[in-house]
């Protein structure tokens, strides 16, 4: 009896049945890595990945297991959920997406330029014209008549830490190898783009059935070498004021364990990104909250005087620099580790190329016999106090006539569960937010601020929750970013997924709005009134729009509350249901926000007829003043 060696099969049913056998490993826990597929179908992909989706689901035992497949409502917004999953999942399980020809695919561009600027796994296979070019220009193709090889996917190629494109059936097989491999890499991982000709898609061929056996992909720790890690080793035993910056890579690693352990025993206070908040609990004494342009106070007064920067996995978005003026210390010098070099190397630091978690179990290790001075604990206890006592008084404001949308999330972070998740994305929360949560363990606080992109909030509700079902999940919607992209609620309640939405309405853009009129711009376009056919209408009637009406179309059951009193009662109520719902409440456009105590750099105009612009570009030269590139 000879064993059969090869298998005939479409490209597109060969690609799900090599991704149903895709696994990854990590300390000795296994499990498959794309676990499941959103999917938008039109003449470029329903006749090719959606028959392979439906023969999978019909009958999965040939390829070797299920690939679970979801109908979501808008491109992007699929790319989205599937970064959000990733996010949660610590980039150990990811998601595939996959669009139509032309305006479909190319919608998923927004959402692979996130997934990689968050350094997160994310599976996208664009339709693409025909291979054999016979029927051209297909529908929905874009001509380019400098050369027939250029179609609308290839925006993909500057946004995806990977590209390819399969034009005939036989290049699947290094393809999708080369998929893998980025996408498990912790170091290399972002959007993969694999775009597939409609024709190539339905294509049949003999593949080799080894190319379908069951793969475990080793997701490293890569220690650090002896000679970086005694360096750094000796840069914090030469520091008097010497601080931590927690950025995401510490989260995905898993390593909060160690950097616990790290702050306990040396003393050396942690800040925290975006992305890093929770990697420490808020309550570690070491603990000192958010860095940079939308930080605590606590962090932002410690960091300015800091004469060492200890950074371990974050990218220094210009929000943690503050625009390079944080660090006001003129002797302040750098150690980064991060597993990849490219963030390792910034504001000219002594480089540590490893996993987060070996390398503060290794420096734990040689710093047994340090901790920092009794002073530097006092003065980091202190700070600590005093921007607790901040955020009681803006966590209970009883603000009128309208609440402050800090009320909300002061009554969210006492009611929330350690493990509940909440979720963010733009506008003015996510630096009020950064500011004042109280992040309990890493799982807590899901604010996408790399991309910072609006829209994001609802189709991540839907990936967080179906990886980690069991938490509930809080995802804070402004106004504005509701109007830009409400659609996959419609999929939320499609799956019976329950997420609770809180939507903020205050008729407007309250971030974009506070930095307009602080830059001279006077709120310029950033306010929801009736127009009345002036050019610049500030102050016309609020729309008539009603968004809690909307959600409840899509299938939510909506609480319309007013008061704080009643948005408590409501969030109680939200728990007990096992459906999706929204708690719609109007909160004051003008805030008011936590302390500023820090900058960003936003360019105001040099020459003006605005007298307010004048002023404003005044003090923009002084802010700007103390910038300057780490290169110590």
């Amino acid at each position: 009896m000879t064993t059969q060696k090869t298998v005939r099969l479409t490209v597109a049913q060969a690609t799900i049945r090599f991704l149903v056998n895709q696994y990854v490993e990590r300390d000795g826990k296994e499990e498959r890595f794309i676990a499941g597929a959103f999917g938008i179908f039109g003449h470029g992909n329903v006749a090719g990945i959606g028959q392979a989706l439906l023969q999978n689901e019909i009958d999965p035992t040939p390829d070797g297991g299920r690939m679970p497949y979801i109908m979501p409502r808008n491109e992007q917004g699929q790319v989205n959920a599937a970064a959000a999953f990733a996010k949660a999942k610590n980039r150990m399980q990811a998601m595939m997406c996959t669009a139509s020809i032309g305006p479909g695919s190319l919608n998923m561009v927004t959402g692979a330029a996130l997934a990689t600027t968050n350094r997160l796994p994310v599976l996208l296979f664009p339709s693409d014209q025909f291979a054999t070019r016979i029927p051209d220009p297909v529908l929905q193709q874009l001509e380019d008549p400098r050369t027939l090889d250029i179609t609308v996917n290839d925006a993909f190629r500057v946004v995806s830490r990977f590209f390819d494109r399969i034009n005939r059936p036989e290049q699947l097989i290094p393809s999708l190898m080369h998929a893998m491999r980025t996408l498990t890499d912790p170091a290399d991982t972002g959007a993969v783009a694999i775009a597939m000709p409609q024709d190539v898609q339905a294509e049949a061929f003999d593949f080799p059935v080894d190319f379908f056996r069951k793969r475990t992909w080793h997701v490293r720790r890569p220690p650090a070498e002896k000679a970086a890690l005694e360096s750094a080793a000796a840069a914090i035993r030469g520091a008097k004021r010497p601080l931590i910056i927690a950025g995401g890579g510490v989260k995905y690693s898993e390593a909060s364990a160690q950097l616990r352990e790290f702050a306990t025993v040396t003393g050396i206070p942690v800040g925290d990104t975006q992305a890093g908040k929770g990697a420490i609990n808020f309550d570690h004494p070491a603990a000192v909250g958010g860095i940079g342009s939308t930080g605590a106070g606590a962090g932002n007064n410690i960091a300015a005087k800091a004469d060492l920067v200890i950074g371990i996995g974050t990218r220094y978005s210009d929000f943690t620099t503050a625009s390079r003026t944080q660090f006001k210390n003129e002797d302040v010098k750098f150690v980064n580790i991060n597993v990849l070099a490219f963030d390792a190397v910034k504001n000219g630091a002594q480089m540590v190329v490893a996993d987060a978690r070996e390398a503060l179990r290794d420096l734990t290790e040689m710093l047994r016999d340090y901790h920092v001075d009794a002073a530097y604990t006092q003065e980091i206890e202190e700070e600590r106090e005093a921007w607790f006592k901040t955020t009681a008084e803006l966590y209970h404001l009883d603000h009128k006539p309208l609440p402050s949308q800090l009320e909300v999330f002061g009554a969210l972070n006492e009611m929330m569960g350690e493990n509940d998740v909440v979720i963010n994305a733009a506008g003015s929360m996510p630096g009020d937010l950064q500011a004042l949560w109280q992040a309990k363990t890493p799982t807590q606080y899901h604010v996408e601020y790399a991309f910072s992109c609006m829209g994001y909030e609802i189709p991540a509700g839907l990936g967080v929750k179906l990886a980690l079902p069991q938490s509930e999940v809080v995802s804070i919607v402004g106004d504005g970013t509701y109007q830009m992209l409400p659609m996959e609620l419609a999929t939320v309640v499609q799956e019976r997924i329950k997420v609770i939405y809180v939507l903020l309405q205050n008729y407007g853009f309250a971030s974009i709005g506070a930095l307009s009129e602080s830059h001279g711009s006077q709120r310029f376009g950033t306010r929801y009134r009736m127009g009345d056919g002036e050019p610049h209408n500030q102050e016309g009637d609020t729309l008539p729009v009603d968004i809690a009406a909307n959600a409840e179309s899509w299938g939510l059951k909506v609480f319309r509350v007013s008061t704080m009193e009643e948005f408590r009662a409501a969030y109680r109520e939200a728990e007990d249901l096992d459906r999706a719902c929204m708690i719609h409440i109007e909160t004051d456009l003008y805030g008011p926000n936590p302390p500023s105590t820090s900058w960003w750099d936003v360019p105001v105009s040099q020459v003006s007829r605005i007298e307010s612009t004048q002023q404003a570009y005044r003090e923009y030269e002084a802010a700007r003043a103390p910038q300057r590139h780490y290169l110590k």
